[in-house]
């Protein structure tokens, strides 16, 4: 629940409004995101006059480990993560916008959380995902082609909508990826993702062009590229369609592509460089996925298990 503007001093409303409606153009925030922002700096605002006779501009360092240690009893440490990221890009922001001299988060370290498994789909639920969109319309054979590729290429959302159609390969099977950091990588498409991109291309990108031209692989019917936005509420279509109850977003195909190819006996190396991690670290978390799914089968199959 939001708390109440009246809490704070307006001119502090001010500033928390602005940081809001940057970060809503900046990165198209969803309304809930923005909301959790705007909650912690309400809270910490109100706290910061209530208790310490300051407002947001004026903080140091003290204050904002006053505040995390007056939270911490009655918090758990994702949540603490989870403000700390608040006040974090808050205080850059200002920092920016040269409404404060220095950042006083810098010298703050962030709580260690324990590391939780990524969400992730069964196969079962991915077929129903990928057989979900109608293929009598020119957009139905696009969403499919493009439900086949983000799973057969474990892509992220942004790497899928920008992909130029003259970074489809497809003689050769596979993908240029532009990544974070501006970082390209070959990514092997697979037969069924190839098959599905060539229908759409040939069957159904014209269609929906229709006098328009595009550099972009998957577009809109305005002839512009498919944005990070419009994807995931396709996602959010066919997943009620396929009957799957449980959160989807497009990265939870991406922990799909990841899982499914460690349980089928991938190696760690190779779905490193699928993802494009830069850090081995950062794909080990699907180690732990792999470990669970090898004690369920024990449990299952082992007389003692």
């Amino acid at each position: 629940m939001k708390p109440k503007k009246n809490n704070i001093n307006p001119e502090q409303g001010i500033v928390i409004d602005e940081f809001i409606d940057y970060l809503w153009l900046e990165d198209g925030l969803s309304k809930n995101t923005l909301d959790s922002y705007r909650f912690d700096l309400t809270l910490f605002s109100s706290w910061l006059s209530k208790d310490v006779n300051i407002d947001l501009i004026h903080v140091s360092q003290s204050e904002i480990q006053q505040y995390l240690a007056h939270k911490f009893p009655t918090s758990q440490a994702r949540s603490i993560s989870r403000l700390l990221a608040t006040l974090r890009r808050f205080y850059r922001y200002l920092l920016r916008e040269k409404k404060v001299s220095y950042d006083p988060t810098l010298q703050i370290q962030t709580p260690k959380t324990p590391k939780s498994l990524p969400k992730s789909l069964s196969e079962e639920d991915v077929e129903s995902l990928l057989n979900a969109p109608t293929l009598n319309s020119p957009t139905g054979l696009r969403d499919r082609a493009m439900l086949e590729l983000l799973y057969a290429c474990g892509l992220r959302v942004s790497e899928l909508v920008g992909i130029l159609l003259t970074e489809v390969i497809v003689t050769d099977g596979i993908i240029r990826v532009t990544g974070k950091g501006s970082k390209t990588r070959l990514v092997p498409m697979g037969e069924e993702a190839v098959d599905w991109v060539l229908q759409y291309i040939a069957n159904a990108r014209q269609d929906i062009l229709k006098k328009k031209t595009s550099k972009f692989l998957f577009i809109t019917a305005r002839g512009g590229a498919m944005t990070r936005q419009a994807f995931w509420y396709l996602i959010k279509k066919y997943a009620l369609i396929a009957n799957i109850n449980k959160p989807l977003s497009p990265h939870v195909l991406r922990h799909a592509f990841a899982t499914h190819l460690i349980n089928h006996g991938a190696d760690l190396r190779v779905v490193q460089m699928l993802l494009g991690h830069s850090d081995i670290s950062t794909t080990q978390i699907y180690t732990h996925v792999a470990r669970e799914r090898l004690k369920k089968l024990h449990q299952e199959h082992h007389p003692r298990g």
